[in-house]
């Protein structure tokens, strides 16, 4: 009886149609997939930026409680960190660590008197312009 070879002649391996198609599928899913992990690490930094404009306000609150005012709009968030000139009931500082920059490595933006309350805290989102949507959204205490 004669013995059959394990492997026939031909080359085993992929052919290059093979190759084509599993590359179009993992293209296919990337295309899928690549968007949907993006907007969600979006609204990761968009609910950071809401936690920490939080925080400001908290402090903000609290210096208001020591002093009796909110600091001005050229103290800025500086004044939770670092007696302002002139306060003599300062009692911070306010924020156990300096100023947080937003998630988009840019400062918060502060204004007292505020448009939407006694002081606005507020940044401008992944694009560092006023309005827009989802990641580019503006975060604010109001």
């Amino acid at each position: 009886m004669k013995h059959k070879p394990a492997f026939n002649n031909r080359l085993s391996g992929f052919t290059l149609l093979e190759l084509l198609v599993v590359m179009v599928i993992i293209g296919l899913l990337a295309g899928y997939v690549g968007p949907k992990y993006f907007a969600q690490l979006g609204k990761s930094e968009t609910k950071a930026a809401k936690a920490q404009v939080e925080s400001l306000a908290k402090a903000l609150d609290t210096y208001r409680l020591d002093i009796g005012h909110y600091p001005t709009t050229e103290q800025g968030l500086a004044a939770l960190t670092s007696s302002p000139g002139g306060e003599v009931k300062w009692h911070g500082p306010y924020l156990a660590k300096s100023v947080p920059n937003d998630p988009w490595g840019r400062s918060y933006l502060y204004k007292y008197p505020g448009e939407h309350g006694d002081y606005d805290v507020w940044t401008l989102g992944n694009d560092g312009q006023a309005g827009g949507v989802e990641a580019d959204t503006d975060v604010g205490n109001w």
